[in-house]
């Protein structure tokens, strides 16, 4: 699925007009409004962080106020939507986790017909963010745990909210798979997550590591090394002695022989050799400095 979020211009086009939500300001500036309900406010606190259920009469107090100092979060749902039943449950939950960095604002379309106009909600469930009093995103749907992780960082970025990254607990699943040695569970959990986030490095480097753990394993690392350096030009002996260095944490090393490789050869085993060069770059990941000085040497072989 694609990243849920639609664009600003939306907003900029006067899409929503809150100003019929606003009262007049009193003479004197208002106390800044903290995260957590006021007194007497719908709702209640869930472990710390505040979800509440918004009216149009409580609107202005509750998200608009709200979001100068916090940002905050508003769900459009219906108690007949089957979807909104799905998202509605991990929003409560991520606000928990939250721990106060947002604020969970519940809109029932059916009891409050004018808020969803003035937001022009045409189906739901319908998320909207709003910071420093307006709209800044927006999604509809359910979408995947991990993109609604990232449009809520997304959103307390925007917000000005310094917060620490969650771990997706789902690559802590798969992490512990691979490393008890349980090949296809670790296998099965890193592509559910690269079904649902299909640019999750992280997944990619893990689905990755499944491949060079198959590719070793019963192997004798020395035998394997030996048949390399009497063998130079046998692709798959090569192949084999550069994942058994990546797993030796010579990596570089691996990658100077794969480059040597793909110099020697052509066509089908030159493509060969390639495809196995960048899956070991896979793992290392992007940022890695010997990972991008090896794509240079890659390139340059190449071309």
């Amino acid at each position: 699925m694609s990243d849920p979020r639609i664009t600003s211009s939306i907003f900029t086009r006067g899409a929503v007009d809150l100003s019929a939500l606003r009262t007049p300001a009193p003479s004197s500036a208002p106390a800044p409004v903290q995260a957590g309900p006021p007194a007497g406010a719908p709702g209640g606190a869930v472990g710390g962080v505040t979800v509440v259920d918004v009216t149009e009469a409580t609107f202005q107090s509750e998200v608009l106020e709200r979001s100068l100092t916090t940002p905050v979060v508003v769900d459009f749902w219906a108690e007949w939507c089957q979807p909104c039943k799905q998202l509605s449950p991990v929003l409560e939950r991520l606000a928990v986790e939250g721990g106060g960095a947002w604020v969970l604002a519940k809109v029932d379309v059916d009891a409050n017909p004018r808020l969803a106009q003035m937001f022009r909600v045409q189906g739901i469930p319908m998320v909207y963010a709003v910071v420093g009093g307006q709209p800044v995103d927006a999604f509809s749907g359910v979408v995947p745990e991990a993109q609604l992780r990232q449009w809520i960082q997304a959103v307390l970025k925007a917000g000005g909210v310094s917060v620490a990254e969650t771990e997706d607990p789902r690559l802590g699943e798969a992490d512990d798979a691979l490393m008890s040695g349980d090949l296809d569970a670790a296998e099965q959990a890193y592509r559910k997550i690269l079904a649902e986030t299909p640019t999750d490095a992280a997944a990619e480097a893990g689905l990755a590591q499944v491949g060079l753990a198959r590719r070793v394993a019963g192997t004798d690392p020395q035998a394997a090394l030996t048949a390399a350096e009497a063998n130079p030009d046998d692709v798959d002996a090569q192949l084999l002695a550069a994942d058994i260095e990546v797993l030796s944490g010579l990596a570089e090393q691996a990658y100077q022989r794969l480059v040597g490789l793909v110099r020697r050869t052509g066509g089908d085993d030159r493509e060969k050799v390639r495809q196995h060069l960048v899956g070991l770059f896979t793992i290392a990941g992007p940022e890695d400095p010997v990972v991008a000085s090896a794509r240079r040497a890659l390139a340059s072989a190449l071309f």
